[in-house]
């Protein structure tokens, strides 16, 4: 059977108060549109037609190529919006209609209401909620034998309607040939003059069709984002359900409430994060990590047994039993090898570190390839810019780098090579070679006196 899903993504979100169109914004990373798309997939639908309007083209630019887009010139209503796909959807099959602004709806909740239409054999499936305080929301009005009847807006809603506590999600799963029949037929005769998609129902039932009713368990599903504080609240949401699979696969989070980790990361059993920890994009941890306070980790790869201590990694690979940290600052395109230490204030960037090297402090490493068993001392820098090109340094196994030498790219220290503290070195050092290049030391005597700047200490 085809699976086709029509999301609902061309209002202006005006309650928003942002120039961004308000599908666009992030959860948990990634735009509530792609949330609903990504959740569709992972149900099996095979087609997603997402109905675009305000802000057009930046949504249609955020959207993978394989998705389809319709164009709703006028917000009519969300009837109008589906009928605006009309001629591109399929004949036979489920139809799914969802909202680009309500990213927690789970391939569980889908799955489940998918199987109670089939199950059923109805026409159409509404997915239903009951809330305590359903104000706004449509409301489900039941036959005396406690099928459905019919769906009635808030604003159109009588007094004793509107104390039902059941309420429309404005999810629906339709059989694509009643849905396309019954599209037509729908009309704007409300105090809104709108097109209501709810209409639809009622015409199927009209038509003979059956209509069922599922109602969820989980009203978080169906949260939708019309503020700024309803997008807070559905981002806490998501950052919870996150953190609870995480915790459900072996990893120990100390304090979940004050942990960021986006839907796309991964990590390993027996690794512990910290509160205060930020994991973004495409980053994978290993196992037996220890992620410390307030580490910032983004698209990056790390081994096992690694420990991160209050630092940031971007867009780099950290292989197994590494230190890093605290304070350090690991920069795009950096290869941190095994059992190298990365201490305070080292910054690396675009560069490759071998197994068991170490920079234990106050320097920067840019552009640069460095071997195994390489000492980086204190406050060393590679000078990488010459002001107009970046240049490479490369640094070869076992060699010593004292401390406040400068490396002047493109330089290379060869095997075992060895670099005097407070050097500034622009040639190549020899293999097994040390290269002092600093000026020799000169003491004179009496200077201070001499020149009246000599102070005497009271006793």
């Amino acid at each position: 059977m085809k699976l086709q899903t029509v999301i609902l993504a061309a209002g202006a979100g005006t309650r928003m108060k942002s120039k961004l169109p308000k599908v666009l914004h992030r959860v948990c990373g990634e735009p509530m549109l792609h949330h609903v798309i990504n959740v569709a997939r992972q149900s099996d639908i095979q087609e997603c037609i997402v109905v675009i309007g305000h802000g057009a083209d930046q949504v249609k630019e955020s959207l993978d190529k394989d998705v389809k887009t319709v164009l709703q010139n006028q917000q009519l209503g969300t009837g109008h919006a589906v009928k605006v796909a009309y001629d591109i959807l399929i004949e036979e099959g489920i139809i799914l209609v969802l909202y680009g602004d309500a990213p927690l709806i789970t391939e569980e909740a889908l799955r489940e209401l998918m199987a109670y239409h089939e199950n059923g054999s109805y026409s159409a499936t509404v997915l239903t909620a009951e809330l305590e305080d359903p104000h706004g929301y449509g409301r489900i009005l039941r036959t005396p034998d406690n099928q459905f009847e019919a769906i009635v807006e808030e604003k159109d809603a009588t007094k004793e309607e509107k104390q039902i506590k059941e309420i429309n999600s404005g999810l629906y799963c339709f059989d694509a040939k009643a849905l396309k029949e019954a599209l037509p037929r729908i009309t704007n005769n409300n105090k809104q003059q709108e097109y209501y998609l709810t209409d639809a129902l009622t015409i199927i039932k009209e038509m003979k069709g059956q209509v069922g009713v599922y109602k969820t368990k989980d009203y978080e599903d169906i949260m939708a984002v019309n503020s700024r504080e309803q997008l807070a609240q559905v981002e806490e949401i998501m950052r919870r359900r996150i953190a609870e699979k995480h915790m459900r696969d072996g990893v120990t989070i100390i304090n979940p409430n004050h942990t960021y980790i986006e839907r796309t990361v991964k990590i390993a059993r027996d690794t512990i994060l910290y509160p205060g920890v930020i994991l973004k994009g495409k980053t994978v941890i290993g196992e037996d990590c220890s992620i410390g306070a307030n580490s910032i980790i983004e698209n990056s790869r790390i081994g096992n047994q690694v420990e991160i201590q209050n630092s940031t990694i971007l867009d780099s690979t950290v292989e197994e039993s590494t230190k890093i940290g605290p304070y350090a600052y690991i920069r795009p395109n950096s290869h941190i090898g095994k059992h190298v230490k990365i201490g305070d204030f080292v910054e690396v960037k675009n560069a490759t570190i071998g197994d068991h090297s170490k920079a234990s402090h106050l320097a920067y490493i840019g552009d640069a390839e460095i071997g195994k068993e390489v000492n980086i001392g204190c406050g060393v820098v590679f000078v990488n810019y010459d002001g107009k090109n970046k240049h490479k340094t490369i640094v070869k196994d076992y060699a010593f780098i004292g401390s406040n030498a400068n490396l002047i790219a493109p330089v290379v220290v060869e095997e075992s090579g060895y670099v005097a503290s407070g050097s500034t070195i622009t040639k190549t050092v020899p293999k097994g070679a040390l290269a002092v290049a600093r000026g020799r030391q000169e003491t004179k005597e009496g200077w201070v006196q001499r020149k009246g700047l000599l102070k005497i200490k009271e006793e």
